[in-house]
């Protein structure tokens, strides 16, 4: 399929716990099984580290080094230092550097970019989709009735369909 500009979808909750990456492990293969690329972006809330202390590649990274990129012959890691404490969403999508029909940002309530809600009955505090706009569409253990699309926690197919149908109507 392969667009041009990749579809930018969210994937929120109020809180962690709800089962955000549980929807993405199983939303990926079931984009890819449709023949489209998927690509991902973790948020993390927390100072995080793909490196070990003392292994070489965290050793240059900490001696200064604004970008380390770790590869093997199947896989590689882009770190990118920013001083300035400002790397937003934007910048982050410009790492992206494979074609890619479709980049799912888990995380991030309130970014800017359309985005499916996960909502739990027990673990979520709130409903984001009541005050947020650019939620498009809900998915929970329970049937939710308001003027936007809701799914089951796991039809993960009609969530692809509808994802699909939506990057579709954005082109």
């Amino acid at each position: 399929m392969m667009n041009k500009k990749p579809y930018i979808l969210g994937i929120c909750a109020s809180n962690s716990g709800s089962g955000k990456t549980y929807v993405l492990e199983r939303l990926i293969p079931a984009l890819k099984k449709r023949g489209y690329s998927v690509s991902a972006i973790k948020h993390a809330h927390h100072n995080f580290d793909i490196d070990k202390p003392g292994k070489d590649s965290f050793k240059i990274r900490e001696a200064g080094a604004k970008q380390t990129l770790i590869f093997n012959n199947a896989r590689s890691a882009l770190i990118t230092e920013s001083a300035e404490q400002d790397l937003d969403l934007g910048k982050v999508i410009e790492q992206i550097n494979q074609p890619t029909d479709i980049i799912l940002v888990e995380g991030l309530k309130t970014m800017q970019i359309p985005k499916i809600e996960i909502y739990r009955e027990q673990i979520s505090s709130e409903r984001l989709y009541i005050k947020d706009p650019k939620i498009i569409g809900v998915m929970s253990d329970i049937d939710i009735k308001y003027n936007i699309p809701s799914f089951d926690f796991i039809d993960l197919d009609k969530l692809a369909e509808f994802i699909i149908k939506q990057m579709n109507n954005e082109q």
